[in-house]
């Protein structure tokens, strides 16, 4: 199978272009070769013409014609000179006898001559000499005077075409062509590179050409269309991943609604267990001391307060989740839900609780929600009153501006291993599994305070501190 070569754009619109150019100048070089040809004969004749005119006066006038022809200098060399009848006979020839010539009414340049006035007819072959000739005819009212150049050297040389013209066009046309050449090169170029775009294009494909179109009308069309192109395949491509992050996010929320549910499946499952225990115990009609049928009571009221516990915990996460729309806003004062917090210290008895020193010297005020800010102090200390084994927490208020809050809380405790602070904000997650569900933790508090503080906008922060204990910095923006 013979393949089929193929021409670039290029190449193409040079040769047709170049043809069609080369046919203009072709064309005007032939027509003004006939305008030089012909006008150089009708100079040529208008000579003869003006000779002709001098022997027609002759001849009109009786004079002896044959002496002023052999005795008048003539305007070319050979000159041949005919006297013609009207009817169309010869009367006088100066190389031939009359004789010899038959009629020559219908000759050309005669029968022009008869209709207008004047003619003439360039390189006839006579036939009765056998030469060829220019002739030239003027007619007056009782003859025809025709004069007649043989074709000479001379001649040749007088009609000959001005060839220098020629030469200057043809330089001219070469010179065209060098530039057509350069300009369907640039042309055959931008057109070759928006084909390659447009294939691309089609596939989907990204442009990736760094060099720039030219400078003029249809390189800037084309720089246009490919920014256009760049710009829709940036938004495709946002827009994909937006898609991917919103299905990322999808799959995200329901990996976390299904490990909480197995979360909340697995918490629910000890206390209703010791709760069921304690009643079947109850129910079985065993004869039980009152201090031990007392115990059961207390258990079972102990793992009823933590179910109720666990319950209000997840419907408020829950809730925070579901969006800012369910919960109400208004203006808080910081400084107010620390003072019940230490109101609250207060009331736990003294080898529990935990002494508060604060660090707050200027009134806090914030746009948000009362029960969410509450829950974010009251879990922090519940936090380290349960698990700090420290004696103090100090709460500071290190930024405040107009836009937003900075706040540490901090403890002097034992801390936690480093490698299990980035999970503390984990639901359900417990440093110490059995000594949290000894203490009635349901393992969403510091859950709760990282959802409240992104409630509100802000972001928080846990480290060790250096001599020991929790270090929580958060921040709250004020609208």
């Amino acid at each position: 199978m013979v393949s089929r070569i193929k021409i670039s754009y290029h190449k193409r619109l040079f040769v047709v272009s170049l043809a069609f150019s080369w046919v203009i100048i072709l064309s005007f070089i032939g027509f003004q070769y006939i305008r030089e040809k012909q006008y150089k004969s009708e100079f040529l004749n208008a000579q003869l013409q003006m000779y002709n005119c001098h022997i027609l006066e002759v001849v009109e006038d009786g004079l002896d014609y044959e002496d002023y022809i052999a005795t008048h200098e003539k305007p070319f060399v050979d000159l041949r000179i005919s006297i013609i009848t009207l009817a169309g006979a010869v009367v006088y020839d100066n190389m031939l006898p009359v004789d010899s010539l038959d009629n020559h009414r219908f000759r050309p340049e005669i029968a022009s001559a008869i209709k207008h006035g004047r003619g003439y007819h360039i390189g006839r072959q006579s036939s009765s000499d056998g030469r060829e000739y220019f002739y030239s005819a003027t007619c007056g009212k009782r003859a025809i005077i025709r004069s007649a150049i043989p074709y000479s050297a001379t001649l040749q040389e007088l009609l000959k075409a001005d060839w220098s013209f020629l030469g200057i066009m043809a330089s001219i046309s070469l010179i065209m062509s060098v530039l057509a050449y350069f300009m369907t090169q640039r042309l055959g170029k931008t057109i070759e590179r928006l084909n390659r775009f447009a294939s691309k294009a089609e596939k989907g494909e990204e442009f990736n050409e760094d060099e720039p179109f030219p400078n003029d009308e249809l390189g800037s069309i084309s720089n246009h269309i490919v920014q256009l192109y760049a710009q829709l395949q940036r938004t495709i491509k946002d827009r994909d991943l937006a898609h991917e992050a919103v299905m990322h996010e999808e799959q995200e929320k329901i990996r976390i609604k299904r490990q909480l549910t197995n979360n909340i499946n697995h918490e629910l499952k000890t206390p209703v267990a010791s709760i069921q225990v304690c009643l079947e115990t109850l129910l079985s009609g065993i004869n039980i001391s009152e201090e031990k049928r007392m115990e059961l009571i207390e258990r079972c009221y102990a793992n009823n307060k933590r179910l109720r516990g666990l319950l209000e915990d997840v419907s408020l996460i829950t809730r925070m989740e579901d969006g800012s729309s369910l919960f109400t806003k208004e203006d808080i004062i910081i400084n107010d839900i620390i003072s019940e917090i230490a109101d609250e210290l207060e009331i736990i008895p003294e080898t529990e609780r935990l002494s508060l020193h604060l660090n707050f010297d200027e009134q806090v005020i914030i746009n948000g929600n009362l029960s969410l800010i509450g829950s974010i102090f009251r879990n922090l200390t519940e936090n380290a009153i349960a698990y700090s084994e420290g004696k103090n927490i100090y709460i500071s208020l290190i930024e405040n501006n107009d836009s937003e809050c900075h706040i540490r809380f901090e403890d002097d405790g034992c801390g936690v291993e480093e490698k299990q602070l980035s999970r503390l904000f984990e639901r359900f997650y417990r440093v110490d599994k059995g000594r949290s569900r000894q203490m009635g933790g349901t393992g969403l508090g510091l859950a709760i305070v990282k959802h409240a503080v992104q409630f509100h906008g802000g972001t928080i922060t846990v480290s060790n501190c250096i001599n020991g204990g929790l270090r929580f910095d958060f921040s709250l923006r004020k609208q």
